[in-house]
């Protein structure tokens, strides 16, 4: 445990993640007016924690590894693959969410669905906030590069 504590390895992406849950809850507040404590620790919004978090991992990889050695590509790949699924994947998870929240809650439909089902549809609220739009992304690598220096110097 010991040396978990003082594993910049561990701490980079940690404080990534941490420090995009506190600012997409600070954002949230200030544009909405709103304490909304699932932004601490929920998806989606601004900046990116998906993003902030692999590239704190990338940069202190890049520190301690160098970029010529199979660590950096590696963290470098899983980055990647984290980033592209924050932008396309889980954003058109949420565009779905919206457009199926919408039919779920037409009056018309709640009639129909609990006549034929056994299960409360009415009380199902698909989640629409799980995706990032690329300026989230690019918020959250900057943030994360910049924590990833931070715990590594």
């Amino acid at each position: 445990m010991a040396e978990l504590l003082h594993n910049e390895m561990f701490w980079a992406p940690f404080l990534g993640w941490v420090s995009a849950q506190i600012l997409k809850t600070i954002i949230h507040f200030i544009v909405y007016k709103k304490f909304k404590s699932e932004r601490l620790i929920g998806s989606g919004g601004m900046p990116s924690s998906h993003s902030a978090t692999v590239c704190a991992l990338m940069t202190a990889t890049a520190y301690h590894y160098g970029f010529s050695g199979f660590e950096f590509p590696m963290a470098c790949t899983f980055g990647m693959i984290v980033m592209y699924d924050a932008i396309n994947v889980r954003q058109e998870t949420g565009k779905q969410s919206i457009i199926l929240n919408l039919f779920l809650n037409s009056e018309e439909i709640k009639k129909h669905l609990q006549e034929s089902s056994k299960e409360k549809w009415t009380e199902i609220i698909l989640k629409e906030y799980v995706g990032h739009t690329p300026l989230q992304v690019l918020c959250g690598m900057a943030l994360g590069i910049v924590i990833g220096l931070l715990v590594c110097l």
